[in-house]
């Protein structure tokens, strides 16, 4: 089953209706590779969809993060999603081209247990983001 009909399956689900305007905005922010934000995502959407407002794209966008669908990348005050749920991972993030570049495979568990065991903090979640430049903007 694709991304797109996973995400229109759990919105169902969850009891929201399955409109068009949400219909193009997820298949619209899936088939991007990149995260999007939510001006960019509704710039995508304008030629074929002009009837689409920002604010649908707002809404949905909320939507969709409050049931846990999206994965977000907070960078100061620019916010951006990929489709996909907040699960366990890490992501390298470069400054220059804006890609993304998840590492769930080099997850420091170790660290994680040092905050609690230091803190006396229960973590039930994390994001872990290290940003910089990858080789095609460090070349460039």
């Amino acid at each position: 089953m694709s991304t797109q009909q996973q995400l229109l399956n759990q919105l169902k689900t969850a009891g929201y209706k399955l409109t068009p305007q949400r219909r193009a905005v997820i298949a619209a922010l899936v088939k991007s590779a990149n995260p999007v934000t939510n001006q960019s995502l509704h710039a995508a959407l304008k030629p074929d969809h002009p009837e689409i407002g920002l604010v649908t794209v707002y809404r949905t966008m909320a939507l969709l993060d409050k049931l846990g669908l999206l994965c977000r990348f907070n960078y100061g005050d620019h916010i951006s999603f990929r489709a996909g749920p907040p699960e366990h991972h890490h992501h390298l993030v470069c400054r220059g081209c804006g890609n993304v570049v998840d590492f769930t495979d080099h997850c420091p568990l170790e660290l994680q247990s040092a905050v609690e065991r230091n803190t006396g903090f229960r973590i039930t979640e994390h994001t872990l983001e290290f940003a910089g430049y990858c080789r095609s903007c460090q070349e460039a």
